[in-house]
């Protein structure tokens, strides 16, 4: 048999489940007998019968492709909003061909199979829908609020392929997922390979063009970052600090928080990778001590300034979680954890559920993390009492959910 190479069109296959990654799990039969090569399939849906071009062969146990024709479509197939989305072009939305309840199924699906084989947990829950704020259209468009391009060559615009370092321009009328509150990176001729971080906020915009300072409006900081207000406390974040990108993330997930963690005037609290202390203002504001972490020095200075009202009640560490941990109180009540996308790991999870917190509240943004420590709290006595999937980043693979953790019966008893 001659091995396939990319390029190679394949099939026709029938689409299997999705799986975690914004791809759906196909087998392409080989003609050995056998179950057939696994293939990752993008730009398909469960059920659909497609033919498949090979995009990656280089792994021994499965393929990649994308579904270059669709012979037999899903009825939860649409056409994609954007010109520039689909096979071999812009890789930042995984979902645009596929309805939008269709893709929080499809979302739901995931955060359920990861849960379920990596953490044995069985969750009943959905991935719920987030709407944009003074948006009466829920279309899974313009939510975006922070954006990063790069400009090709020729000076224009463009956003990476999918695993590639490969630009698409970007179209005529802007990328459709971000907030129409970003500034316009479409309009102007850009030094070539320059990074453009582009924010808006209900209030003003920034423009961080790599090498150059900030051009803003509005109610930019003197730094050139934006203001951004949750639960009426208002938060400075630097030109290229992190902050949620949807624009009511903030608040629903505070809201989440805090519905589970139920904090209590007095309770000494973590917030780990805190960021620029959004999760501590929520903490301090309910009358909490809190000790926050976060290895980005930027991040902890902005913290500061931001809850500099809370005076002793809030204090702000600049170190590794792995490492600044072992610094911090030994009692506490109650910790929020969010880490980056690769999860807290077993190191910290151990050291934080050694302190027996009454509650912990754990903000993730990528299910097979969340599942893995999830996993590994299960070891030390705690458990999730709740777990809710959220809707952040329509049209593509992403999602985030919170989970509330807190000590087992038998670990109560013990």
């Amino acid at each position: 048999m001659v091995e396939s190479v990319p390029g190679d069109v394949v099939g026709p296959v029938v689409v299997g489940a999705v799986a975690h990654g914004g791809h759906c799990v196909a087998r392409l039969d080989v003609g050995d007998g056998g179950p057939g090569r696994v293939v990752f399939v993008r730009h398909a849906l469960p059920g659909e019968r497609v033919l498949v071009t090979l995009t990656d062969t280089s792994h021994d146990r499965f393929w990649r492709g994308d579904a270059t024709e669709v012979l037999e479509a899903s009825p939860d197939r649409v056409v994609p909003p954007c010109p520039v989305a689909g096979p071999g072009r812009c890789g930042g939305c995984d979902f645009q061909h596929v309805a939008l309840p269709a893709q929080r199924g499809l979302k739901t699906a995931v955060v359920a199979e990861q849960l379920q084989r990596l953490a044995g947990l069985t969750w009943e829950g959905e991935v719920e829908a987030v709407p944009v704020p003074g948006s009466d259209v829920d279309d899974g468009l313009g939510w975006r609020t922070r954006m990063r391009y790069h400009a090709d060559a020729g000076g224009r615009s463009g956003l990476r392929r999918h695993r590639s370092h490969d630009l698409v321009v970007v179209p005529d009328g802007g990328c459709p997922i971000a907030s129409p509150r970003t500034p316009a990176v479409v309009d102007r001729s850009w030094p070539a390979g320059a990074e453009l971080v582009a924010a808006g906020t209900p209030t003003g915009s920034a423009l961080l063009v790599a090498g150059t300072g900030p051009e803003t409006t509005g109610d930019a900081t003197p730094e050139g970052g934006l203001t951004e207000v949750v639960r009426g406390r208002a938060y400075a974040v630097p030109p290229d600090g992190f902050w949620q990108v949807h624009p009511a993330a903030a608040d629903v997930l505070v809201g989440a928080v805090l519905d589970g963690l139920q904090p209590r005037a007095g309770e000494r609290a973590f917030d780990l990778y805190g960021g620029v202390g959004l999760f501590a203002g929520a903490l301090a504001d309910a009358g909490c001590q809190v000790w926050g972490l976060e290895s980005g020095r930027a991040a902890v200075a902005a913290a500061r300034r931001n809850l500099v009202d809370a005076g002793k009640r809030a204090r702000f560490t600049a170190d590794r979680v792995e490492r600044g941990l072992a610094r911090l109180p030994g009692v506490v009540d109650l910790v929020v954890l969010d880490p980056p996308r690769t999860g807290a790991g077993a190191q910290v999870v151990r050291d934080v559920l050694a302190r027996r917190p009454r509650a912990v509240a754990y903000v993730a943004c990528d299910p097979a993390a969340l599942a893995r420590d999830l996993a590994t709290a299960a070891k030390h006595g705690y458990e999730a009492t709740s777990i809710r999937g959220f809707d952040l980043f329509p049209m593509t693979q992403h999602v985030e959910c919170v989970a509330i953790l807190s000590a087992s019966a038998s670990l109560r008893r013990a």
